[in-house]
């Protein structure tokens, strides 16, 4: 039985079946940063990482420069890419680092060591996690955040504000990237009206 074979399809709707590129979006655009043996900094975007726990994140990954230097320090740094920063983040999606020696500086962009985890922070991106590796087995990157650092600038009391920082996500279906950050409701409140 071919794949295409092995589902139904649901009445009244489209139904693309298992073989389209589209399994979940949006996707945050997350850029994880690395330093290499020469301690020179290396950023790639990852589309599929999310929170894992309350102090974690996951990753996934396949072999390539990125895993090699998380294999030697055991630790990198996590930053969202923004509106403001979409050319260079894509860039950092599609330039290999075993072909581009120094991706960050390409895009005149600076970094700054992290004084917790042995990556680099990438000074353009507002919202930073540094992270500790857990584990990484089978493409599944996890990390323990040991520190998350904002500029001032997207903060609205003391809190990230979404709108200032108007992350950008990835449009697998349109293979587009768009931004959010509009408020539509509040969480754990806007449903409370089913509850009373």
């Amino acid at each position: 039985m071919s794949t295409k074979d092995s589902f139904k399809e649901v009445e009244g709707r489209v139904n693309f079946g298992p073989d389209h590129a589209l399994v979940t979006t949006p996707q945050p655009c997350v850029m994880i940063a690395t330093w290499d043996k020469n301690h020179t900094p290396d950023v790639m975007m990852a589309a599929w990482a999310g929170q894992y726990d309350f102090k974690q994140i996951v990753v996934s990954l396949s072999k390539h420069k990125t895993t090699e230097n998380l294999e030697l320090t055991g630790a990198f740094t996590v930053s969202f890419a923004d509106e403001r920063t979409v050319a260079e983040s894509d860039f950092f999606g599609l330039a290999s680092a075993h072909k581009v020696a120094d991706k960050v500086g390409k895009v005149g962009f600076t970094f700054t060591p992290s004084p917790n985890v042995d990556a680099p922070i990438i000074d353009q991106y507002p919202l930073t996690l540094e992270c500790k590796v857990v584990s990484w087995a089978d493409g599944i990157l996890v990390g323990e955040v040991i520190n998350m650092s904002a500029h001032e600038s997207i903060l609205t009391g003391g809190k990230v504000d979404l709108e200032k920082l108007k992350p950008i996500v990835f449009d697998a279906a349109n293979m587009t990237y768009r931004s959010i950050g509009h408020i539509v409701g509040k969480a754990w409140g806007d449903g409370k009206k089913f509850t009373e």
